[in-house]
């Protein structure tokens, strides 16, 4: 049974920083292209970060510069450091697992930017 186990949100003041986390059991970690995705209220869910194995990573516009996506292939786990976060990067951030058409999801964990 794949499980992708996302932790870390929360409420942080604009300029803050919070870095997620996200578990994955019950896939071959390293064959998986690992990527953060979030949907703000009224929206469509949106890219934020992908990195394959080989730790080539892509990000979206919006957050270049100022949000950071890693992975440890031994814990199997995927983070996601954000720092000056702004209000509109606020949303429910979920964990994506991917290879070629195999995708997995988890449940997501919602950041607030507020003061």
């Amino acid at each position: 049974q794949v499980q992708l186990v996302e932790s870390g949100g929360g409420l942080v003041q604009p300029g803050g920083s919070l870095r997620l986390s996200c578990a994955a059991s019950g896939i071959i970690f390293s064959w998986y292209v690992m990527g953060w995705y979030r949907q703000a209220p009224g929206k469509q869910r949106e890219l934020v970060a992908t990195i394959t194995n080989a730790a080539r990573t892509n990000y979206a516009d919006s957050v270049k510069g100022r949000f950071t996506i890693s992975r440890d292939n031994v814990k199997n786990t995927v983070y996601l450091q954000m720092d000056s976060l702004k209000p509109e990067d606020t949303a429910v951030y979920y964990c994506n697992a991917n290879n070629y058409g195999s995708s997995f999801w988890g449940q997501g964990t919602q950041v607030t930017v507020s003061s």
